[in-house]
């Protein structure tokens, strides 16, 4: 059973419901295997706990 972890900024429920179904479909297509067996985990990180090039992304 793939496992797909998505590390990112928060984002509407209606950009992640569309991100869910087009990585399952890409598993489903690349591997042959149900849909069922697909999850996708989505971690939601706040601006103000991460960083990039040096700078909080809150700070950007």
């Amino acid at each position: 059973m793939p496992i797909v972890t998505i590390q990112q900024g928060p984002r509407d429920a209606a950009l992640k419901r569309d991100l869910v179904a087009r990585i399952t479909d890409a598993f489903v297509d690349a591997y042959q295997i149900p849909a069922e067996s697909v999850q996708v985990w989505i971690h939601e990180v706040a601006p103000d706990s991460w960083g990039a090039a040096g700078k909080l992304t809150a700070d950007r």
